[in-house]
């Protein structure tokens, strides 16, 4: 089953009257549970790619379909709910509610859903904070915590509404490397037990060497799209 697909994709930007264009007939399918990562040099289109399937920005040409549903053809609204219910976000600077606990920044998606009670929400939030070995920091705030306890926040916070998809741009830009490779080990943990697809915008090798496929972009268009002999 495709998760995510894109067709002849092209984004245009605007400099003044200078004409960017960003992406270049890009033709991707991410298949049901993968754990991939679209790699490329900066600017080379990977991060407005991720933004793009996520329902964060649109394209200037061609179409993307998460799960066959044709999204670029639908309302900001519509789009909102796909992001709301079936995408969750993880950034390399967390963006965390810095006037938030870690325990509300977990739990907002929730709240934005509206599907569980209170008492509901707290159980869930603490079980994925347990998971991702944070639990005991749930009533700190941001600036109280290191950037690898920040990332494990946000990673709780895209997982707690266990998403068809997690989209991931450059979550260990600014980590270690040990915490990142921890950080990894969760999320293919995450991605066997849910069989949530990610998607990664990075260069990381320890993103890279689990990842079942990888994709290069190149100047806008795909250089490469190779899948693991591990996957196949």
């Amino acid at each position: 089953m495709i998760a995510a697909k894109t067709k002849d994709l092209h984004k245009l930007y605007y400099t003044g009257t200078l004409e960017v264009p960003a992406l270049k007939g890009i033709d991707i399918e991410i298949n049901h549970s993968e754990f991939s990562s679209i790699t490329g040099s900066p600017g080379s289109g990977k991060t407005t790619l991720l933004n793009i399937l996520g329902c964060l920005d649109t394209p200037s040409n061609g179409q993307v379909f998460l799960e066959n549903n044709n999204v670029s053809m639908l309302s900001p609204d519509e789009q909102a709910d796909i992001r709301n219910f079936n995408i969750g976000f993880i950034s390399q600077t967390f963006l965390l509610v810095p006037t938030l606990t870690i325990f509300e920044n977990v739990e907002l998606p929730l709240l934005v859903q509206k599907k569980l009670s209170a008492g509901e929400r707290k159980e869930v939030v603490m079980n994925m904070l347990e998971q991702v070995e944070i639990s005991d920091l749930a009533h700190r705030k941001p600036a109280e915590i290191n950037g690898g306890q920040k990332q494990m926040a946000a990673i709780a916070r895209a997982m707690v509404k266990i998403p068809k998809i997690i989209l991931a741009d450059d979550p260990t830009a600014n980590l270690d490397s040990r915490t990142s490779e921890l950080i990894v080990n969760l999320m293919l943990q995450f991605n066997k037990k849910t069989k949530t697809t990610f998607i990664f915008s990075s260069n990381d090798p320890v993103i890279m060497k689990h990842a079942d496929r990888l994709i290069k972009i190149h100047n806008g268009k795909v250089e490469s799209d190779e899948v693991s002999c591990l996957y196949i």
